[in-house]
Formats: structure tokens, C-alpha cells, sequence
């Protein structure tokens, strides 16, 4: 067989499908439209398929975008009417590259799976996480989970630690498996560094839904617990949808105990949240693994890198790859708060190094690509190429 180069090969549609796409936010949100968006870059032709949204929450994208009637959620009447979407465009889906970037159309493509007549050329699938404990939890999901990875083409994940808990529960995948790291939103810029100014106050900030595993409450406690002269210097500003309400009411009432300003700002627009990180001096997001919901990731720690924010974070799930430990940021390990205290308080009497960690952030921040996650997920590897005579196998 002659030379074959990936531009001779033809480029399949790709139709990514998600329950996750603007305007939801949040890390699997913005891994879902630039992933969308990086591939049009490279020439695929790319079909969203997305979740119902308000007319007016629409804006333009480089690629078709395909708003299916239902809600997004992980229920089963949710499940069944993506299912019944998908049979209905089976002959269009057959001939693409179906990617399924989020747990939610999985849990459809398990229930299509044993027909034949459902076959996409390629199906490709993205695990963040939290999804993969709870695919594993249940022998029947697990069942049909594995399944899926069998029959996909490619699975990725944006971390190593996720790729080990995946291989660790899904061994099949060890064949397919891939890196697309996460990276900086496209629409964040690297912002250069501000000339210092005096301020009266410091502002730790913290951008994430409202809910026990991003550790909120866990930062403010750790707050609380520094010296009155140091907390008179602090305000602590939240940004964030409430998506636990007992969790939400218990971050609210301990707000209003500290002895420092708390200031709830609520799920800001990203022109109003680029104001909001210029404006903040530490960056705190202190997750922990909360049941079966841990952080594969976090693409937020990369915005606030890219506006020169040390970090402070709690070094669990895949923290520690978007967080460089002493370098863009302090991990601290969960559950000893005397240690979070203490990483706050470094940060806060050392203006030096807040500087040194917040320059060092906008050089990590630019580090990875959404093009090159695109690529591996869907350029040609060589087995395909050395193929390529069967027409079946061409992407």
C-alpha cells in the first residue's frame, strides 16, 4: 500500500451530543464548546446537538448547533427521549464520528447499543470523573458501561489521575485511551501584570456552583480561624450558582457569623467575571471528594492562573495537574484545616510571592491547546492509516 498522510483521508461529520452547552456553565460546559469550536478549526465539519435553551440565550457558533426538546438531565425520561432523537437520525449518525463528551448521552448510547442497526462509524467518549465511580458503583451500569468502551473507537480523559480511576474500573479501555488535556478558554486572554496599587483590603475569591464538594464553606472556616489583624484585612467573595440548597443555606449563615466581609455575587456573565478576577488578589477553590463527586480537573484554576491569581487548592483527584504546587499555587491536603489556614496566610503576608506565583501562572495557564485535544480525538492514528484500504475504517 502506498503512503497514505492524514489530509488524503476524508474528514467524517462529527455530531457531538451533550446535555452540557451554553449557556450551562461550568468545567464540562467549556470543554463541550471548545472542543466544538477547535475542531471547526481544523476542518471537520461539526454538528452540535445540546440541551433546550431560551432563545435568547443563543450566540453564534463556527459550527451547526442543533437544540433537541428536552431538559439535559441524567433522568430516564431524559434518557429515553435522547434515545428516541438519536433512532430517528440513525441513517445521518451512521455515516459520522458520534462523540459523547459527558455522562449524560452515554447513559442513551447504553440503552441503543445491543441494536446493530445503531452503529456510528466512530463513536468517541470523554470521562471527567465523577461518572466513572458512578458507572462502577452499580453492576448493571458498570455492565453497560464497559460494554460502551468496547464498542467505542476512542476514550479520552483531561487527566491522568482520571485515566488511571478509569482503567482501574473499565480496563477494557487501556487499548483507546487518550489525553486531551483541558486548557484556557478561548475567550480568556492572559492578562498581562497590573502595576501595583495599594489596597486596604485583599480579596480572596472563589468561582464554582454551590455545592459541598468545591469546599466553600471549607475555605471560609479556614479564614476564620487566621489572626483578627489578618482577617481585618480579608474579604471573601463567592461566585456561583446554588446547586445544593442545604449546602447553600448552611455557606450563607456562616457568612454572616465571620467577622469579615462575605460577599455572595452569584453566577456572573464572563464579561462581569473577568472584572471580578482583575479585581481579586488569591484564587481559593478547595475541593474535596464528596460521595461519588470528585475533581477530575478544574479548568477554573487555569482562568484565575491567567489573570495572575496564586492559588490555594486541596491536592485530591486531578488538582495537582492544573495547579503546579509551589510554583502556581499552595495544594494543601483535605481535611486539615490548620494547614489550609496556613497556606492562606503565606499568601497573604508575602505580597512577593503572590506576585511570583500569579507570573508564573500566566505562562501555565497558556500551556496546553484545545486544537491538540481535538486532534488526538479525532485525527488519524497510524493503525488507521495502515487501514485505510477498508473503506469502513476511514474517518
Amino acid at each position: 500500500m502506498s503512503a497514505l498522510s492524514t489530509a488524503s483521508l476524508p474528514k467524517a461529520p462529527i455530531f457531538l451530543i451533550t446535555h452540557e452547552f451554553y449557556p450551562v456553565s461550568g468545567g464540562i460546559a467549556t470543554f463541550t464548546e471548545e472542543i466544538a469550536k477547535a475542531s471547526a478549526g481544523l476542518g471537520y465539519e461539526v454538528e452540535v446537538w445540546a440541551q433546550s435553551a431560551a432563545p435568547q440565550h443563543e450566540k453564534s457558533w463556527p459550527f451547526r448547533l442543533r437544540r433537541l426538546p428536552l431538559k439535559g438531565t441524567h433522568d430516564l425520561w431524559c434518557q429515553f427521549r435522547l434515545a428516541w432523537q438519536l433512532v430517528r437520525a440513525r441513517r445521518q449518525l451512521r455515516h459520522g464520528i458520534v462523540y459523547l463528551p459527558e455522562p449524560g448521552p452515554m447513559m442513551s448510547m447504553m440503552l441503543l447499543q445491543f441494536f446493530s442497526a445503531f452503529r456510528p462509524r466512530r463513536l468517541i467518549l470523554t470521562f471527567h470523573g465523577s461518572e466513572i465511580l458512578k458507572f462502577a458503583r452499580s453492576p448493571l451500569r458498570r455492565w453497560l458501561a464497559g460494554r460502551l468502551i468496547r464498542h467505542a473507537t476512542r476514550v479520552s480523559t483531561l487527566s491522568n489521575y482520571t485515566q488511571e480511576l478509569l482503567l482501574e474500573s473499565f480496563p477494557e479501555a487501556a487499548d483507546k485511551i487518550f489525553l486531551t488535556p483541558g486548557a484556557l478558554r478561548t475567550d480568556f486572554v492572559v492578562v498581562p501584570p497590573k502595576p501595583a496599587r495599594a489596597k486596604s483590603k485583599l480579596i480572596v475569591l472563589t468561582v464554582g456552583r454551590l455545592h459541598p464538594r468545591k469546599g466553600q464553606l471549607l475555605t471560609l472556616r479556614a479564614l476564620e480561624t487566621l489572626a483578627p489583624d489578618v482577617r481585618a484585612r480579608l474579604e471573601y467573595w463567592i461566585v456561583g450558582r446554588a446547586s445544593h440548597g442545604s449546602y447553600a443555606n448552611q455557606l450563607r449563615e456562616a457568612a454572616n457569623a465571620a467577622d469579615f466581609p462575605v460577599k455572595f455575587l452569584g453566577n456572573l456573565p464572563d464579561e462581569e467575571l473577568t472584572e471580578i478576577y482583575e479585581r481579586a488578589d488569591i484564587f481559593a477553590m478547595t475541593s474535596v471528594n464528596h460521595r461519588d463527586s470528585i475533581e477530575g480537573f478544574g479548568l477554573v484554576y487555569l482562568e484565575a492562573a491567567a489573570h495572575g491569581l496564586p492559588v490555594v487548592a486541596h491536592d485530591v483527584g486531578g488538582v495537582a495537574e492544573a495547579v503546579n504546587h509551589g510554583v502556581t499555587g499552595l495544594l494543601v491536603p483535605p481535611h486539615r484545616p490548620a494547614q489550609l489556614a496556613a497556606a492562606f496566610e503565606r499568601l497573604i503576608h508575602d505580597d512577593a510571592l503572590r506576585q511570583t506565583m500569579g507570573d508564573a501562572g500566566r505562562e501555565w495557564a497558556g500551556r496546553n491547546c484545545w486544537k491538540k485535544s481535538a486532534e488526538a480525538l479525532f485525527g488519524v492514528s497510524a493503525e488507521e492509516l495502515e487501514a485505510a484500504g477498508d473503506p469502513a475504517l476511514r474517518p
